[in-house]
């Protein structure tokens, strides 16, 4: 089955370009290869788009120590789902729909893989311990991988690692905006902001 549908073809058609693009769609695989592996295994933060049960799109950033995004095997990734400000639209939405997206960049060596498929979510995945101060974790099951080119990327050095990624040796420290007194009476009962007000 082709990604493209008659609006993709119309376009293609308008720039001559459906011969290429054909060509192009027969590097879309399933499976991650070893060195496909090893990029994603790498990397620091990705770019997740997911849809809820409207056909409406988020976009997320997700970030951690590299090793966050984990290959269970040539067809299945996993991330875990960390504190956040507790709309849950990423999870929310894959636990509507299932339908993922991921564009992975590397901005100090200008690569970008994306990686579309079906994602779950659970609570009790037994993954949930590989990942210290995780709540969540999404499998996700691969459909189409394909590398684009890396035109259009900008340069970047990596400077920090964020201090709000737990670790094993390491509880972050409570988001500032948590401790608003507009927020105080909202906050879930075993929010860590909450032990600090005392």
């Amino acid at each position: 089955m082709s990604i493209y549908g008659e609006g993709h073809r119309k376009i293609q058609d308008t720039f001559d370009s459906r011969r290429l693009a054909d060509k192009l769609e027969e590097f879309i695989h399933d499976e991650l290869s070893d060195a496909e592996v090893e990029f994603v295994e790498s990397r620091e933060m990705f770019f997740l788009a997911t849809v809820d049960e409207n056909g409406h799109l988020n976009n997320s950033y997700k970030g951690g120590a590299p090793g966050f995004l984990k290959v269970v095997d040539r067809s299945t990734i996993a991330f875990p789902n960390y504190d956040g400000n507790g709309m849950y639209l990423s999870t929310g939405n894959i636990s509507s729909s299932g339908e993922v997206a991921l564009l992975l960049i590397d901005f100090q060596n200008p690569t970008r893989t994306r990686i579309n498929g079906t994602a779950t979510v659970s609570a009790d995945d037994p993954l949930l311990a590989h990942w210290p101060g995780s709540n969540l974790v999404v499998r996700i099951k691969t459909r189409e991988i394909f590398s684009n080119c890396p035109r259009y990327i900008h340069k970047m050095e990596f400077t920090d690692r964020s201090t709000d990624i737990p670790t094993e040796t390491h509880t972050p420290p409570t988001a500032e905006w948590k401790k608003m007194e507009a927020l105080r009476d909202v906050l879930p009962a075993n929010d860590p902001a909450l032990a600090e007000d005392g």
